[in-house]
């Protein structure tokens, strides 16, 4: 008896998906080393916690595909790319990769809504959700570079930056959330 209830397209998307992620830990990841090394231990701290997020993001994926009776390929992770050399250029890519990522979470979305998969389209919608946080995030991560001045940013302002990252939440808060009363 068959117990998947994907269709070989999706199974393999979903795979795809899952590696992506992966991908997505191991750029944080590199990135949280580069700016440890560079001693932006607050800054660091927030993409080691960001790395974490993406693995269990994987995992979702994983635990999906096999609770629809799917077969879950593990593929070899491509290398993150190389230190990124100054912290505006850090979340320039890391907002860059979201994007990129976002764009494979609404291909899979589009994908079950033409197959009729409404399992997997709900599936999805958590995602669809997360990456506009996660865009969200990172575009405020970059106004916050510009306003310390960008690529010209001073030590002082680094520091208050990294300082403020230690501790910045992990979510940004969504337009759904905001209303005359709570702009």
């Amino acid at each position: 008896m068959n117990r998947n209830r994907l269709s070989p397209d999706m199974q393999t998307g979903l795979n795809k998906q899952m590696t992506q992620e992966a991908l997505a830990a191991q750029i944080y990841l590199s990135y949280a080393a580069w700016a440890s090394g560079e001693g932006y231990n607050g800054i660091a701290n927030f993409l080691f916690r960001h790395a974490n997020e993406e693995r269990n993001h994987m995992m979702k994926f994983l635990e999906y595909i096999l609770e629809r009776g799917g077969k879950v390929t593990i593929e070899a992770i491509p290398q993150p790319p190389g230190n990124p050399g100054s912290v505006q250029k850090c979340f320039e890519q890391v907002f860059q990769q979201e994007v990129d990522n976002t764009t494979a979470i609404y291909k899979l979305v589009k994908q079950s809504f033409d197959e009729g998969d409404w399992a997997t389209w709900h599936f999805m919608q958590w995602f669809v959700k997360e990456q506009t946080e996660e865009e969200t995030l990172a575009l405020n991560l970059l106004d916050k570079i510009k306003v310390a001045g960008g690529e010209k940013a001073t030590d002082e302002a680094l520091y208050n930056l990294n300082r403020d990252l230690e501790t910045e939440p992990d979510e940004a808060s969504l337009a759904e959330t905001k209303s005359a009363d709570n702009p």
